[in-house]
């Protein structure tokens, strides 16, 4: 059976600089995306036209627009880069310039031309589920993700917020810790 390989990770959009190139449908796609995980994140926008769903998100959430064509300078001081644009040729140069720089690029719809891709999430208060089919299928995420949205109740960020302070108060090694912290919660799993 074939297996995925992606090493999920929760980045810090807020301390990172991402650039999303492209306007249109695309564009405002990655990034409403972008915005219901990250509403702080650090984002600048490049296109010579922007829907105006995207300028509307721009302006809620300080989103710089930049109304030209995409160049390679615009790159500078990024540290994740997503093509979004609907010419293939645009994309690859996008692709190959991020390449250049070491840069971490996602280009839409474009599995071989991604280091990353932007799976179902899942958010419950500080509960975050992160979903992937490997790039095989985003609709197969989105129907998992609604599944888990129904089925996580909304209150388990008390949970949470509960067993943090819990763990605060535990004495020992580490190891004895984890035990505790294990023993508390093994029954959230139990048939």
């Amino acid at each position: 059976m074939e297996r995925n390989n992606l090493y999920p990770i929760f980045l810090r959009m807020h301390k990172i600089q991402t650039l999303i190139v492209g306007g249109g449908n695309v564009g405002l796609e990655k990034l409403t995306f972008l915005l219901k995980s990250s509403p702080d994140a650090n984002v600048e926008m490049v296109a010579p036209f922007f829907r105006d769903e995207v300028k509307a998100l721009a302006e809620q959430f300080n989103i710089n627009l930049i109304y030209t064509a995409y160049d390679e300078s615009f790159l500078c001081d990024k540290d994740l880069v997503i093509a979004a644009t609907d010419n293939v040729e645009v994309n690859t140069k996008i692709y190959k310039d991020a390449k250049n720089r070491n840069l971490l690029v996602n280009v839409a719809d474009t599995p071989e031309f991604c280091d990353f891709y932007l799976g179902g999430i899942v958010t419950k208060g500080n509960v975050k589920i992160a979903i992937s089919t490997n790039g095989k299928s985003p609709t197969t995420a989105k129907r998992l993700r609604q599944f888990f949205e129904e089925v996580i109740p909304d209150d388990v960020n008390i949970l949470v917020e509960n067993l943090n302070q819990y763990r605060k108060t535990i004495k020992g090694n580490f190891e004895q810790k984890v035990n505790a912290l294990n023993k508390i919660t093994e029954t959230l799993i139990s048939k």
